[in-house]
């Protein structure tokens, strides 16, 4: 039976923010995604709704070419991988679904953020982070890789997981090559480019 994946993406932008978080964390990465295709055609978070306007926060579909990512192109990531069943994966689109339908009512739990930092889970029905949110969509979906609430959930988390299903795909980054006047999207073939493959369960940049 051919194995079934799903995706996980750990980024970091360089924003004011992430800035902040990492003067906590200490870790590389502090935002995670989640897509079910190893392309990232799908990925899905908490964040910016807009680009420039790191205020409004909330459920977003978000893509490693235009949007945030373009605003901030040397963008470093590392991609996980969860090997998972096509009942898993059903169970975890259908979670999504809900996310997707209800997309305007959800907003970004900068409060949660704040009580990981004091292991104290903040948690709203309708108000994720970025990793909870990601958490959130595997244990609803009986995928349960943590003893600990998803609202506890870091980016650093799912790096260090020791799962053995668990591994490291990719380590990249997103590095705009455009150079011309007035063109300021990354070029569809970048991302590709600078994927490097390795098979260590754990990366630890270099």
């Amino acid at each position: 039976m051919e194995s079934k994946y799903i995706f996980i993406l750990l980024t970091d932008t360089g924003t004011l923010f992430t800035k902040s978080i990492k003067k906590y964390t200490k870790a590389p990465y502090n935002h995670a995604s989640i897509s079910f295709d190893r392309e990232l055609t799908e990925l899905y978070s908490f964040g910016r709704k807009h680009p420039n306007n790191p205020i409004n926060g909330g459920f977003v579909r978000e893509d490693i070419f235009h949007g945030t990512y373009s605003k901030y192109p040397h963008t470093t990531c590392v991609i996980y991988q969860l090997e998972v069943t096509d009942r898993d994966i059903e169970k975890m689109k259908r979670v999504l679904n809900v996310f997707k339908r209800s997309r305007k009512k959800f907003l970004y739990n900068i409060l949660g953020v704040f009580g990981v930092s004091m292991n104290e889970p903040v948690e709203f029905s309708n108000s994720y982070f970025c990793s909870q949110f990601v958490a959130e969509i595997l244990q609803r979906s009986g995928i349960k890789l943590w003893e600990k609430l998803p609202a506890l959930i870091t980016p650093e988390d799912f790096r260090k997981h020791p799962n053995s299903t668990w591994s490291m795909k990719e380590s990249c980054s997103i590095t705009s090559r455009s150079n011309k006047k007035g063109q300021n999207k990354i070029p569809s073939d970048s991302f590709e480019r600078d994927r490097s493959f390795r098979t260590h369960p754990q990366f630890e940049e270099g």
